[in-house]
């Protein structure tokens, strides 16, 4: 089976979080092909020591990015840990590469708990 290609994206208030779950689940990420949004991915690399090809900051067109890379199948599924409570400058940005998950049939967790079930469901399969 070939390595994951797994997007991580997190919202400021959230990038705690996806460093946590991480963390968790480091021997997995550690066998995936890694891409992230800039401070999300430059904190998983630094902390953590994952390999992370580093795109643009959300804001500054790294959703689209991702959302691009999804488009041409370069991406196997999504973790966006998004912040519901606090208004998105992107917002444009974020609805257009959820849109893209559904209509490439890319699963895509926005949510610790959504996170937790993709992740389980990936080490089973491995």
């Amino acid at each position: 089976m070939s390595a994951m290609k797994l997007a991580l994206i997190a919202h400021d208030g959230k990038k705690n979080d996806m460093v946590a779950l991480a963390a968790k689940h480091l021997a997995l990420l550690q066998t995936c092909s890694l891409m992230a949004t800039g401070t999300t991915g430059r904190r998983l690399s630094s902390e953590l020591g994952l390999t992370v090809d580093c795109l643009l900051s959300g804001p500054h067109g790294g959703d689209l990015q991702i959302g691009a890379r999804l488009a041409v199948g370069e991406v196997d599924a999504v973790i966006f840990l998004r912040d519901p409570m606090t208004p998105q400058p992107h917002e444009p940005d974020i609805n257009a590469l959820v849109r893209a998950c559904d209509v490439h049939d890319v699963p895509c967790a926005t949510n610790l708990a959504g996170a937790e079930l993709m992740l389980q469901a990936w080490t089973q399969r491995a």
